[in-house]
Order: structure tokens, then sequence, then C-alpha cells
């Protein structure tokens, strides 16, 4: 099952790279454990992986692509990690290692989004005037290692490549200042290149990207200052960032969890898929940059919201769960009639309504407000072997 993107995750639910396995933590109150979802069969499954204690709801997990789960758990300023799998009746576990707290609000430990190549894991931890990329599984040690430094005080994450080399960070100065991506090379030693930088003042973060088309979803307060918006651009291009007017919901936060794949040099052809939270709850929206519109549609009963990957065939994929089926994965096929353009009250109904005309977006008024707004071309920082987008380097 083709991957949809670099960071497909629900509140709770994490997609492994490649699709084929998901983990979430079940259960509630002081009976928590992880629940491992296997997606690539002909239907999905679940396996409980209790331990001999129950979870603690904070605890952070990470679904490998060869169906093990990572979990860390906090203890005494500090995350134990550790592996597991089904043994039997039972759950094994291979204990990895901790990584420190870094000091202050903002420093503990958090876990990066599934590395693309499926078995390597790793994780950020914020000090004072630097931040620590920690790989806590997969490396040569067997155990947590500090592959990275970055200056500043790092969030975000966000893959740029197929391999798990080229990590995109959104950084804030350790003296202050806007919050600017850029771009970690960690077989590098932790290289660090600006990748987006769109005016001086704003804030500008990488959401999510795409290696096969080189897509990039940003989200930046550069075209109206305080009011962040969520924008595209390409990898490599010269051409400024675009600030669709379709993405702007009144009353109502929109956030891409999911990029279709193997749309290779068609950036613009690229289906995305989008969370929307509103007053009533959390729908789904799709959306291509060629369309210059938002098709929005109602989630499955039980959708782990903001979790799904898309096929290269273009189907959607949603995983819920209800009492009724405790593991499901709904399909949206590209064709699906797409619900009203206009952001809703309320989540759309199952009942498709026929999409209303809209105009074209005001490309170019914000061009001209945000100026010079486009990625720093990633040749500048290393990236060997990638074909080139559109034509260009």
């Amino acid at each position: 099952m083709p991957g949809g993107g670099p960071a497909g995750s629900g509140a709770g639910f994490t997609l492994a790279a490649g699709g084929g396995y998901a983990v979430r933590l079940a259960g509630a109150g002081e009976s928590r454990y992880p629940e491992r979802w296997t997606l690539d069969g002909p239907e999905p499954y679940a396996v409980p992986l209790p331990a001999d204690q129950p979870e603690d709801p904070d605890a952070q997990l990470l679904a490998l692509a060869d169906g093990r789960v990572l979990i860390g758990r906090r203890s005494e300023g500090r995350r134990l990690f550790s592996l597991l799998y089904p043994s039997g009746p039972r759950t094994g576990e291979v204990p990895l290692g901790a990584v420190a707290d870094g000091p202050g609000a903002g420093g503990a430990v958090r876990l990066l989004p599934p590395s693309p190549e499926g078995t390597r894991a790793y994780a950020l931890s914020a000090g004072e005037h630097a931040t620590g990329v920690w790989r806590v599984c997969g490396g040569s040690g067997g155990g947590p290692e500090l592959v990275a430094e970055v200056p500043g005080r790092c969030a975000g994450g966000v893959w740029l490549d197929g391999t798990g080399r080229l990590l995109a960070l959104d950084r804030r100065p350790a003296r202050g200042g806007p919050v600017k991506s850029v771009a970690v090379d960690l077989e590098r030693g932790g290289e660090v290149t600006p990748l987006l930088q769109i005016t001086e003042d704003s804030d500008d973060r990488v959401l999510l990207a795409d290696a096969d088309s080189g897509l990039l979803l940003v989200r930046s307060d550069a075209p109206s200052p305080g009011a962040p918006r969520l924008g595209w651009g390409v990898l490599g291009s010269t051409l400024p960032v675009r600030f669709p007017e379709c993405l702007r919901l009144a009353d109502a936060a929109v956030t891409p969890f999911a990029v279709q794949p193997g749309q290779t040099l068609t950036p613009e052809g690229c289906a995305v898929a989008l969370r929307i939270d509103g007053a009533a709850g959390s729908w789904v929206g799709v959306w291509r940059p060629a369309e210059r519109r938002l098709h929005q549609v109602a989630a499955p009963p039980g959708w782990q919201a903001g979790a799904g990957l898309w096929t290269r065939e273009g189907v959607l994929l949603l995983p819920y769960a209800t009492g009724a089926v405790p593991c499901g994965l709904a399909r949206l096929a590209r064709s699906a009639p797409p619900e009203r353009d206009a952001a809703p009250a309320s989540p759309p109904s199952t009942t498709p309504a026929q999409p209303e005309p809209s105009g074209a977006e005001p490309r170019a008024a914000v061009a001209a407000t945000v100026g010079v707004c486009r990625p720093v071309p990633l040749q500048q920082a290393p990236l060997t072997g990638r074909a080139p987008v559109n034509g260009r380097p």
C-alpha cells in the first residue's frame, strides 16, 4: 500500500511509512494500552500490545514499517524508549534507552513523524540555545544517539526526501525573532540550510512535503501579519508561494495531513487531504493546486481525526474505529462527488451537493503583498539523486 505523506498522524494515531501498519493508544482511563493496526491485508485488523501495567495518556507511539511499535514513556524528566511486538499471548519488549528533556517549557522530548525508509525513528529535545535531534531507533548502537544539534529552539518536523536524510524543522533563534523553516542534513552532521524565508519578519513553517512532486504545504503570516494562512510552493522553484483563498475558511481551521504520492514533476495535480476543524467537529477536505477549490466531505464515524493516506491511484484511506467496527479503513475515491465549496457551519452531510462555481484565487495580489516569497531552492542543501522539478534543478 503506497504511502500518502511524510506525517500521516492523528491525535494518538500514527501511520507507519508505506501505510502497512498504524498504532494508537487504545482503552480509556487507567486501562490504556498500545494497539497496532495491520492495514495492508485483505481486511484491516488490530492487535493489542499491553504491557505489565497500563500506559500513561501521554505515552508517545510510532509504528515502524516492519510491524514493531516504538513507545516513549515519560519518567522523571526523561523519555524512556522501547520496542514492542506481538509474542504469542504476551507483548515482547526491547528497551532502547532514554533521552532527557530539555529545560523549561517546550523542552520535552517529542517523537518526529516516521522516517520515510521505515525502520528508523527520531526525536527532538530542545535546550536553551540548541535543539538536539536524536535517533532513538535504527542506529548502529541500538539505542538513542545524538545525530545533530541545531542552533535555536526547533519544532515541527517534515521529511523532505524519501530516504530519511533531509529534515525540515521550524526554528526560532535562541535570541528571539520570527520562526523560519530550515533543512537539516542528517548525513552531514546536521548541516543546516535555510529552506523557507518569505519575508524578514514573517513566521514561516513547513507543514507537509512530497518527495515525488516537490509539493510543499506551508503556513505563514506573510500575506496577513498576525493571521497565518495556508499556502503552497514547490521545492527548487523560483515561483512565489501561493496562498489560495479557498483554503481560508471562516470559523474553521484547515490542516493538511496527506499528499498523493507518485505524481512525479506534477505538483499542481497532487491531491491533498486536509483536516477541517469547526465548532461542530472535524471533517475532510480534498484540494489540488490546479483546481483552486476545496471540496469538503463528511468523515466516517469514528475517524481517527487527522490520520489518513493516499494511494498512488488517488484513493484516500481514512482509518476509523466504532463500537461495531473496532478497526476500519474507509475509502474515498478520487471520483467521489465533492461537497459544497463554502465552509459549512457544521460538518457536511453524507449527501453530496453540486460544487458551486468559484473564481480564480487573487494570486497576483498575494504575490505583490509578500514580495519574493519562495522556498530557498534545495540545491543549496544537498539533494543528491533527486529528479528536477518541472525542468528546474
